[in-house]
C-alpha cells in the first residue's frame, strides 16, 4: 500500500528516496520494525482484552510440574501473530504478487480454522475442541488450493540461470531463457540439488507429464498438513514453538533472498524463482511477529499463541518451503516439528501394538510429544526449550549448508 503511493510520489514530484520502495529489502526492514512494535506494544492491549473476556486456558491434569499455575493463561495469542504479520505486508509487500496473496489467504484460512478450534475450547467448555477430522479437512482443502495455484497459475515460473550471463562484477549483463513452468524442487546432498516431479511418472510417456499434477498437489496436500500439526504439537510449552518457529522463518527468509535474486543464484547455482524476492517482506513481517509474540510467551508465559497461531505458524511454514521450492528440506529443517510428531505416533503405534500382543498397553516414551518426555525426566521446561532451539539452529546451519554440499 504505501510503496504505491511513494512510487506515485516519485513519478509525480520526483521525491527524494522514494525509490527506496522499489527494494525488496528495504521494504523487509521496515516490515520486520513495524511487527516487532505492533506485537510488543499492541500485544499486551490484547492480552488485556483476552483477559477481559475470560479467555483461559484450560489445563488437563497430566502430572508435569508448574503445570496447574498455568490455568486461566489468556489463550488465543496466535491473533498478535496475525495481526502483527498482516498489517505490515499490507502496508510494504506488492499485494499483486502471487506469492504475497497465496500466504495471505494462508494465514487467513488456518488462522480462521485455529480460532475456532479454541473458540470451541473456551467458550463451549469443550476440551476436545473442533473435531479433528474438520481440522484435517482444512489443511487439505489448504493444500488442495495451495498446489492448484503453485501448478496452475501463470507467474509461478522459474528460469534457467544457466542461461543468464553475469559480469565479474557481479551485475546482470544478459538475461537469456523465458520463464517456464516447472515441479521443478530442491533435492539435498544430490549432484545436481535439483528433482523434478514429472520424472516420477515420465515412464508413462510425453504426454504423461501434463498429468503430473495429479501426483504433485497430493505432496502439496501432505506437507502442509504435516507441517500445520508438526507446529501443533510442538506448542506444549512457554517459548518452544514460538522461538522454533522464528528459527526456521529466518532460515527460508535466506532461501527467499538468495532464490529471487539473478545474481546470488547463479554464484550459488541454484535455481531462480523469478517475483520469489517479494516473499521477504512477508517473512520479515513474520519473524517480527514471532519474536514479538515470544516476548509475551517466553516463561512464565503471560499468553498462549493456542490453535490459532500453531495451525497457522505451521501453514504458512510450509507453503513458503513449497514456494521457495525448498519443501524436501522440510525434515531437516522442520526436525524439532518432526520430532514431536514422530513421537506421537511411535508412543500411540507401539501402546497399540503392545496391547494388542501383550494384553496391555506399554510405552517408549514417559510422555509424547517428545518434550514432555524431558519434563517426566525431571528437566525444567526453560533448559528443554533452550536446548530445543540450539538444536533447531544447527538443523537450519545444516539446511543452508546443503546449498553447496552434493
Amino acid at each position: 500500500m504505501l510503496t504505491y503511493l511513494f512510487e506515485y510520489l516519485e513519478k509525480q514530484y520526483q521525491l527524494p528516496g522514494a525509490s527506496l520502495f522499489q527494494f525488496s529489502t528495504f521494504r523487509a526492514a521496515m516490515a520486520i520494525l513495524f511487527s516487532l512494535m505492533i506485537a510488543t506494544v499492541y500485544g499486551k492491549r490484547v492480552i488485556l482484552f483476552l483477559q477481559k473476556q475470560q479467555v483461559g486456558e484450560t489445563i488437563r491434569d497430566l502430572g508435569l510440574d508448574g503445570q496447574k499455575q498455568k490455568a486461566g493463561t489468556p489463550t488465543m495469542g496466535g491473533v498478535i501473530i496475525i495481526m502483527s504479520t498482516l498489517i505490515p505486508v499490507l502496508l510494504f509487500a506488492r499485494l499483486e504478487n502471487i506469492y504475497i496473496m497465496l500466504l495471505i489467504f494462508t494465514m487467513l484460512w488456518m488462522g480462521a480454522i485455529g480460532f475456532l478450534d479454541d473458540y470451541i475450547k473456551v467458550f463451549k467448555k469443550n476440551k476436545e475442541g473442533l473435531k479433528g477430522r474438520f481440522k484435517v479437512l482444512g489443511q487439505v482443502v489448504l493444500g488442495l488450493i495451495v498446489g492448484a495455484v503453485l501448478y496452475f497459475h501463470p507467474e509461478v515460473t522459474m528460469r534457467d540461470h544457466d542461461k543468464t550471463i553475469i559480469t565479474q562484477a557481479y551485475t546482470v549483463e544478459q538475461v537469456k531463457g523465458a520463464e517456464i513452468k516447472s515441479t521443478m524442487t530442491t533435492v539435498p546432498f544430490f549432484k545436481n540439488n535439483e528433482f523434478d516431479y514429472e520424472s516420477l511418472i515420465s515412464w508413462a510417456g510425453d504426454d504423461a507429464k501434463d498429468y503430473a499434477w495429479l501426483l504433485f498437489i497430493p505432496v502439496i496436500i501432505l506437507i502442509v498438513t504435516a507441517v500445520s500439526n508438526g507446529a501443533n504439537l510442538t506448542d506444549g510449552i512457554d517459548g518452544l514453538a514460538a522461538g522454533t518457529s522464528a528459527i526456521i522463518v529466518f532460515t527460508l527468509g535466506i532461501f527467499a533472498l538468495v532464490s529471487g535474486n539473478i545474481i546470488f543464484s547463479d554464484y550459488l547455482d541454484i535455481m531462480y524463482i523469478p517475483r520469489v524476492g517479494e516473499l521477504l517482506v512477508f517473512i520479515t513481517a513474520f519473524v517480527g511477529a514471532l519474536i514479538g509474540f515470544l516476548w509475551y510467551n517466553a516463561f512464565p508465559a503471560q499468553v498462549f499463541m493456542g490453535d490459532t497461531g500453531s495451525l497457522t505458524i505451521g501453514g504458512v511454514i510450509a507453503v513458503i518451503a513449497i514456494i521457495v521450492r525448498k519443501e524436501l528440506l522440510i525434515p531437516v529443517l522442520c526436525g524439532i516439528f518432526f520430532a514431536e510428531s514422530l513421537s506421537v505416533m511411535m508412543q500411540v503405534g507401539y501402546f497399540k501394538y503392545t496391547k494388542k500382543k501383550f494384553g496391555e498397553g506399554r510405552r517408549i516414551f514417559l510422555m509424547s510429544p517428545l518434550h514432555h518426555h524431558y519434563q517426566k525426566m525431571g528437566y525444567h521446561e526453560s533448559k528443554i526449550v533452550t536446548r530445543f532451539w540450539i538444536v533447531g539452529i544447527l538443523l537450519a546451519i545444516l539446511t543452508v549448508v546443503t546449498l553447496k554440499i552434493r
